[in-house]
């Protein structure tokens, strides 16, 4: 396992100027971390090669891996030229992964208004073709592209895998963010067990939990139910972190494990203090 932090960690430094994005790899290095993941939140990468450039030099000279690109995107678009244009759109992305010289790149697939499992079958077809096409203009770089369970339309452990199924190519499997099912109201620690086999990238996040009769106010969302959440420094929140890794550790996996800190505390703190965390709950997995 390679332990490292997600620039998207370190969004509120990005977004008040406290930190550049060289500024947040060389923090990243400073905090032991083996790789950083490249998340365009709080900063402009796509089209800037000089800035692929220098993220890539950047991390080589601190001695830390660049291990994932992470992007957005939305295949479920009511136009043949819009579905075709943002295919093309993500490829160009995937060129700028390869730049940043990374082998693991995570893309979205859809958001919809429509969550339903009705319009996730009749869209699943269209989703599976165009991450097969992406992947297969990725494989000539030797890299795997990834969905995350994100964003609820395409979030439950079933929804994945189905999709991954469906697209059936080696290069195309899941970043498996392990707090992240929460938000479709799906056990943490089932839904991991579930999709584990298939995942190239591993996330850790945490949450506050609160039942959707009890609003705690600002600063909270709801699940895809109603529920309450928060982010929290990871191993301080509701969640059964320890029994997540562990399943993770003994089922062999090996690659990068990345940290995502999205709670309301200071970004560095709070990424510092979730970092001790994970790296203690690993060892007594």
């Amino acid at each position: 396992m390679r332990l490292g932090i997600s620039t998207y960690s370190l969004y509120q430094a990005l977004a008040s100027g406290e930190l550049d994005i060289l500024g947040v790899v060389d923090w990243i290095a400073d905090q032991g971390a083996e790789h950083v993941e490249i998340v365009p939140v709080g900063f402009e990468l796509a089209g800037n090669l000089e800035l692929a450039d220098a993220i890539r030099e950047k991390a080589t000279a601190r001695g830390i891996a660049v291990s994932n690109y992470a992007i957005g995107a939305n295949f479920a678009v009511d136009t043949e030229e819009a579905y075709r244009a943002e295919i093309e759109r993500v490829k160009a992305e995937v060129d700028l992964a390869a730049r940043l010289g990374v082998k693991l790149m995570r893309h979205d697939v859809a958001r919809s208004d429509d969550t339903s499992i009705r319009h996730f079958n009749a869209v699943l077809g269209k989703l599976a073709a165009a991450c097969g096409e992406i992947a297969d203009y990725a494989a000539a770089y030797g890299m795997t592209t990834s969905v995350e369970n994100h964003g609820y339309f395409v979030q439950a452990s079933d929804r994945v895998q189905a999709l991954v199924q469906a697209v059936n190519r080696p290069n195309f499997r899941t970043t498996l963010d392990i707090g992240n099912f929460v938000c479709v109201d799906e056990d943490p620690v089932a839904a991991v067990r579930n999709n584990l086999p298939y995942a190239s990238m591993v996330h850790v996040k945490d949450f506050y939990r609160r039942p959707s009769y009890r609003n705690p106010g600002e600063g909270w969302f709801q699940s895809a139910s109603g529920s309450y959440l928060r982010g929290a420094i990871a191993g301080h929140g509701d969640l059964d972190l320890a029994e997540s890794l562990r399943l993770i550790k003994r089922s062999g996996y090996d690659g990068y494990v990345s940290l995502e800190f999205e709670g309301l505390e200071e970004c560095k703190k709070g990424t510092i203090l979730g970092l001790a965390n994970v790296r203690r709950l690993w060892d007594e997995a």
